[in-house]
């Protein structure tokens, strides 16, 4: 999405990268260790997972990694806030943590490029951001092309940025939901790919409907993150998400995918 004006504690949503870009080669991790696999099975995806909060998506991946749903391996979680209780979750999961305080850099690119230090020390295959309440510098996204996702808590591109529950509500919207979408360098404006939708109800508040969309947040992203760790989705030079070969026009709806999208 452009770039809105910060909110509380200068919060806002990432920023994106370069669809142009060549993308980096992922470099074998010489850490990678996990129980034998089955002959032609590839290992899991290791994914780095960025945070500032309490971390509830960033649980919803933990349960799927540790259930089986999901093949990938959670390699890292680092916050910008050592109180943000997502450390805690991943803690309990046995996932080393990093804090890396963007109070302790003069500015946005330092910050950045220890962030980037930092996330390239456990050889991701991709960067998922859940709840990471910092502007990204251009510079930091194009190091992630194809390979950064974020989720954003309304139908993009309706109501970017912040207070998008009190946005909708305001509008008198009969829907809302969220959407997980390719980070690429215009805020909240990446490549949208899946969106779950979510009725407004008369009665509805912030609280009440911000509850109900993060339910689905929790279907959600595990969905998409599961494709890209299949090696079923990537980002096209031309900027669009393509899920099993096919080019994504419009995201896709969560309630409407077919078992074969499903598996």
């Amino acid at each position: 999405m452009s770039p809105v004006p910060p909110g509380p504690a200068g919060e806002t949503a990432p920023l994106a990268a370069d669809l142009n870009a060549d993308p980096l080669p992922i470099p074998a991790d010489p850490q990678a260790s996990g129980p034998a696999l089955a002959a032609g099975e590839p290992p899991p995806l290791p994914v780095v997972v960025l945070i500032s909060g309490s971390g509830s998506n960033l649980q919803a991946l933990i349960d799927g990694a540790v259930n089986g749903n999901l093949p990938i391996r959670i390699a890292a979680v680092i916050a910008n806030r050592g109180d943000a209780y997502g450390l805690e979750r991943a803690r309990r999961a046995g996932i080393p943590t990093q804090v890396l305080s963007h109070q302790d850099f003069d500015d946005r690119e330092a910050f950045d490029a220890a962030l980037m230090d930092l996330i390239d020390g456990f050889y991701p295959g991709l960067v998922v951001l859940a709840g990471f309440m910092r502007i990204l510098t251009p510079g930091f996204v194009a190091h992630y092309p194809g390979r950064m996702l974020n989720i954003h808590p309304s139908l993009l591109p309706k109501y970017r940025g912040l207070h998008t529950h009190e946005r909708a509500l305001a509008a008198r919207e009969r829907e809302h939901g969220a959407t997980v979408h390719f980070v690429t360098a215009e805020l909240d404006g990446g490549p949208a790919i899946l969106q779950a939708r979510v009725p407004v109800a008369a009665d509805d508040d912030a609280s009440r409907l911000a509850a109900r969309v993060l339910v689905q947040e929790h279907r959600l992203y595990p969905q998409v993150v599961r494709w890209f760790a299949q090696g079923r989705l990537a980002l096209s030079p031309d900027g669009l998400p393509c899920l099993d070969g096919q080019a994504l026009d419009a995201p896709l709806r969560l309630d409407l995918l077919t078992p074969d999208q499903l598996a």
